[in-house]
């Protein structure tokens, strides 16, 4: 018989095991991302000099993918084939697609290529969190202990991505898609050695067609709350593009003021913006303190302020004496982004059935970076060109405060409509 010390070890081994595979997974899925999708804007112009006015369809694709492919691929995750296969083979086929993108020539083609890239990168996104949280479970792990130090590690792999296009001298090169499809390739047969994430909606009971083919997930919706939730999360999904549309852009514009020309802002813009991240990571590990301490709805209105002074800050820094606003604007990014999109996903973790789990992060994501990231990049583009650009360039400062007073309304409505009292058992109910 085993002693007590032995099964120990053996516990905590398999236990660390679980954790370092997930991370591993984590770090690559952001990786791919940050290969190109800050950086894509200046292989357009810089490289390319395609016609600007197109360039904001490239982050639309993004949108569109997330409208249908998480949902989907959710949903067949769900009934029919293992979470973390899935995953895998289309990981796999993103990163052959993103082989091809530096054969693209002109900016129409570009744009359906980059569209194919994210209907396979898209639903990465939410699967991974279905394979991670079904894995520490699994385990027997604290999910909202657990699962952001891991997460955790998918900024790093953003930042890691974003330091080694730019110090390489592939800001502006067609390389960045190569290091992202290598990245991509890996990853995606990586995933075929996770712990096993069966479908949990599979059954022998007669059931509905829409129940059958998972479409059920979509009754959600008739709950007002979760129907609120959706809504303002595709909101803050719009937020979230205008950050990476436009940030590196502005950075990079400001070598048209010749005081600030050969700033250090303007030669390494993308490593500031890389900011960001890195204060993603230490936000992300304070997520299991803010909800356990305030609860989930607080947790996603202090993402929402934070979204307010993201964009409050950008209006009035520069590469000068406003520096420090530009760095605390990147500062701040960390709050509003995580704690609104890791608290989201908790959040559905804690509202839906077991069944339809997979389906509901699909929603989450259709509704933030699907529909989200159509309305935030088709708004906001026509706004900035009929309202905020001269022959001159583009009047940032208004751009910024424009965009600083939509997160000011949405914060105050979420605040007003969105009723979720604080109960501490819906923290333990998604820790195990």
């Amino acid at each position: 018989m085993l002693d007590l010390q032995t099964i120990y070890l053996k516990k905590n081994k398999l236990i660390m095991s679980i954790k370092l595979r997930l991370t591993v997974m984590s770090f690559l899925q952001f990786f791919v991302w940050g290969s190109w999708l800050i950086t894509v804007a200046n292989y357009w112009f810089g490289t390319k000099h395609w016609d600007g006015a197109q360039f904001g369809a490239i982050f639309s694709t993004m949108g569109i993918a997330s409208i249908f492919m998480p949902t989907l691929c959710g949903i067949v995750a769900d009934r029919w084939i293992n979470a973390e296969k899935l995953y895998g083979a289309l990981h796999i086929l993103g990163g052959l697609t993103l082989f091809y993108v530096p054969q693209v020539s002109n900016p129409t083609d570009f744009f359906w290529v980059i569209l194919i890239a994210m209907i396979f990168y898209m639903p990465t996104i939410a699967l991974s969190n279905s394979v991670a949280y079904n894995a520490l479970k699994k385990g027997n792990l604290d999910v909202v202990k657990d699962f952001p130090p891991i997460r955790v590690w998918g900024t790093v792999g953003f930042i890691v991505a974003m330091w080694i296009t730019n110090l390489t001298g592939n800001k502006a090169s067609e390389n960045q898609f190569y290091i992202a499809a290598i990245a991509a390739v890996f990853l995606g047969i990586y995933a075929f050695t996770l712990p096993k994430c069966l479908p949990e909606g599979k059954t022998t009971d007669s059931k509905s067609f829409i129940d059958l083919i998972g479409l059920s997930s979509f009754k959600l919706f008739a709950d007002y709350k979760l129907a609120l939730f959706f809504l303002f999360s595709m909101f803050l999904g719009a937020a979230l593009q205008l950050t990476n549309a436009y940030g590196d852009v502005y950075l990079d514009d400001f070598k048209l003021l010749p005081e600030y020309a050969d700033s250090l802002v303007v030669k390494y813009s993308t490593i500031i913006m890389s900011i960001s991240q890195i204060s993603e990571t230490l936000f992300i590990l304070a997520i299991p303190f803010f909800l356990k301490r305030f609860g989930i709805k607080q947790v996603m209105l202090f993402s929402m302020i934070a979204w307010v002074l993201r964009f409050g800050l950008f209006a009035y820094g520069n590469p000068g004496d406003g520096l420090w606003m530009i760095i605390m604007s990147c500062i701040v990014y960390g709050m509003a982004f995580d704690f609104f999109n890791i608290s989201g996903s908790l959040y559905i973790e804690t509202s839906t059935d077991s069944t339809i789990r997979s389906s509901a992060q699909g929603l989450f994501m259709m509704m933030t970076n699907g529909f989200g990231a159509i309305f935030g990049s088709i708004t906001s583009g026509y706004i900035i060109e009929k309202y905020f650009t001269t022959p001159e360039g583009k009047d940032w400062h208004s751009i910024w405060l424009t965009f600083a007073i939509y997160a000011l309304v949405i914060t105050v409505a979420f605040a007003i409509f969105f009723k979720h009292k604080h109960n501490s058992s819906e923290i333990e109910q998604v820790s195990h």
